[in-house]
């Protein structure tokens, strides 16, 4: 049995929403897992600042939404001591609209509406080079998840790694240890049926069929998945080259 030498906390809004793909790769390096739900939890987490790996999941509120939500404010502060620290940590769609309101950005409800549904990222600029953990989800052939009514202007100092043709913020990283993902890169065919029923009100008001999400999915998660394996990967080599396997 392989030893935990590493500690991944997980910030998770809906059980849902999960880290999907992302977990086998963690366990793969030895990372000890723990998920909280921050809806319940007790702020402070004194574990946020020393684990090794903190992941702050999706879910369906805004970062504006601190009034009816009040957890909102602890984890923002939460996260700013993280970023300000320069410890790693990984935004996941609310995640990264925290992130970014962390680093001062404004986060805001998107001019064209919801973004859900399957298409490919783009490159900022033709003549950009992303990182090279970042090429698999940018390759032909591969469309991401989204799932988002919200976006974010791109927090200062942040290198931008990608957008839609919807909305142009998809994902930015900051140094060797911030990335902050609009999209989901995470999520798997199985995993999203989950999200159809989590998510049953939402696709009624947007007058989005499951079974069209469903019939996607079947085109672009296989894809998606293979890619995705690829950047967990890379991504992590990159920052955690001392447990590289």
């Amino acid at each position: 049995m392989q030893r935990h030498s590493h500690r991944a906390l997980v910030l998770s809004h809906v059980a849902f929403e999960d880290l999907g793909s992302l977990a086998a790769p963690l366990r793969e390096r030895g990372f000890e897992i723990e998920t909280v739900d921050v809806a319940t939890a007790r702020f402070p987490l004194p574990q946020a600042d020393s684990c090794d790996l903190l992941v702050v999941l999706g879910g369906p509120i805004g970062v504006y939404d601190q009034q009816d939500y009040p957890f909102l404010a602890d984890e923002i502060a939460l996260i700013g001591r993280r970023l300000a620290a320069r410890k790693p940590i990984l935004g996941i769609c609310l995640g990264a609209q925290l992130m970014a309101a962390a680093l001062g950005a404004r986060v805001y409800a998107g001019q064209q509406g919801a973004e859900i549904g399957w298409s490919p990222l783009l490159q900022v600029a033709p003549d950009a080079t992303p990182p090279a953990w970042f090429a698999p989800l940018l390759a032909p052939g591969v469309s991401v998840f989204h799932w988002h009514g919200d976006c974010f202007d791109l927090p200062s100092g942040a290198l931008h790694l990608a957008k839609t043709a919807v909305y142009a913020h998809q994902a930015f990283a900051l140094g060797d240890f911030a990335l902050g993902l609009q999209f989901h890169p995470e999520v798997t065919a199985e995993g999203l049926e989950r999200w159809y029923v989590g998510h049953a009100c939402e696709l009624h008001h947007a007058g989005i069929a499951a079974a069209h999400l469903r019939s996607s999915a079947r085109t672009h998660a296989a894809a998606l998945q293979e890619a995705a394996a690829r950047f967990w990967k890379l991504w992590l080599d990159s920052i955690f080259r001392e447990i590289r396997l």
